[in-house]
């Protein structure tokens, strides 16, 4: 209810030049600081550019600790010679990191993916499947299958990536350098598809543990060494290998695709920028790295589908005995033409993400060693010093 008398702090101002002693004047209501005022004192940056300036010197912190890393890496090893045993030795390194690290950080959509392919009904979406397997095993739970990803996709990432590279460059000599450019994707492919058929070998042991761990409830094992030793005293070493046949199916449409068309697309890119590749920094070269993985991922994911879900469902469900080709047309009767294309959204998702970052990861750690990005650049003199 309003009052008809003034407030004693209004009278104070009004009266006071009247008085002979000093009188001190109480703030008004509106100029004392609430209890949850924060107190600026406590803060050194209250505005966006000094934000933008301690974020830009941690930025290039960052930066030179990493260019002080490269440089030492590259005085340890020496200079790195194109197409010697340090070049190729550099590139695996740098396969075992794309696609180790990778694919171990999406083990949770390869869970999900994997057992919706061998029952699409088990879970609706990914976020009620995380929410089901959280509830019931943890954390944990939800990583189920890492180990046997980390050590199988290392093993594969460093035989494809450094393969492709030797590949590539021995068909292109055995085809000349005129010929080279002219059926340069015919060379990306064959490199691709001879590197990927070695890759599986070492791949497939670990595809069989990993597959039965997420397609089976509770796993059948607890971590990759006991499957493998789990596996090898049922069925014998061979048990190891019985989904090799469909993973070089899978995995080798996957990584035509995925090699050929980074390349081409890389270079479309380059084209259609301004200049030359080398007037690009790091941070672009990496940039143009990771798109032209995603596109090129997308892609991968659309052709290698039908192969993964065969995959899954043989190291799931193929009885013992029982031969790839009568397996493979049993699941085929069971699910049909629509059952192989259970999961690919979540697959393109995964897949795009993940070749985008690995040939991230690869380009970026070739230029930590001090070697060219891969795709893109002009075609090189012949004779020239190839050093980097």
């Amino acid at each position: 209810m309003p009052t008809l008398f003034p407030a004693p702090y209004i009278l104070s101002q009004a009266f006071s030049d009247c008085s002979a002693f000093a009188q001190s004047v109480p703030d008004s209501p509106s100029k004392r600081a609430a209890k949850w005022n924060a107190r600026h004192g406590l803060y050194t940056a209250w505005s966006a550019d000094d934000v933008k300036n301690k974020a830009a010197k941690l930025s290039d912190a960052a930066v030179a600790e990493i260019e002080k890393a490269s440089s030492k890496a590259q005085s340890k090893v020496g200079g790195i010679e194109l197409y010697s045993a340090k070049f190729y030795g550099a590139c695996t390194i740098g396969g075992v990191m794309a696609c180790g690290l990778t694919h171990t950080a999406v083990t949770p959509l390869d869970l999900v993916k994997c057992r919706r392919q061998v029952d699409s009904k088990m879970y609706k979406g990914n976020f009620e499947a995380w929410g089901k397997i959280g509830r019931a095993e943890g954390l944990r739970g939800v990583f189920t299958g890492w180990g046997p990803t980390f050590w199988g996709y290392s093993i594969q990432g460093g035989l494809k990536y450094g393969g492709y590279e030797f590949f590539k460059k021995y068909y292109a000599d055995l085809a000349g350098e005129e010929n080279f450019h002219k059926y340069k994707t015919l060379i990306y492919l064959a490199g691709s598809a001879s590197a990927e058929f070695i890759a599986d070998i070492g791949l497939c042991p670990f595809e069989a543990v990993k597959v039965r761990m997420q397609t089976t409830i509770p796993p059948f094992a607890t971590g990759t060494l006991n499957g493998i030793n789990t596996i090898v005293g049922k069925e014998g070493v061979a048990g190891l290998y019985k989904g090799l046949y469909p993973l070089w199916g899978r995995q080798i449409p996957y990584t035509m695709m995925k090699f050929a068309s980074f390349e081409t697309v890389v270079e479309m890119i380059y084209h259609r920028l301004p200049g030359q590749k080398s007037d690009y920094g790091k941070g672009a070269q990496t940039a143009v790295s990771f798109t032209g993985g995603y596109i090129a991922g997308i892609l991968c994911a659309i052709v290698s589908h039908p192969a993964d879900v065969m995959v899954s469902k043989l190291n799931a469900t193929r009885q013992a005995g029982e031969s790839f080709g009568a397996a493979t047309g049993r699941i085929y009767k069971d699910i049909g033409f629509g059952g192989l294309w259970n999961g690919l959204p979540v697959r393109i998702v995964m897949i795009g993400t993940l070749t985008g970052l690995q040939w991230m990861i690869y380009d970026y750690f070739k230029m930590f060693m001090g070697l060219p990005t891969t795709g893109g650049a002009p075609p090189e003199e012949k004779g020239a010093a190839k050093k980097a």
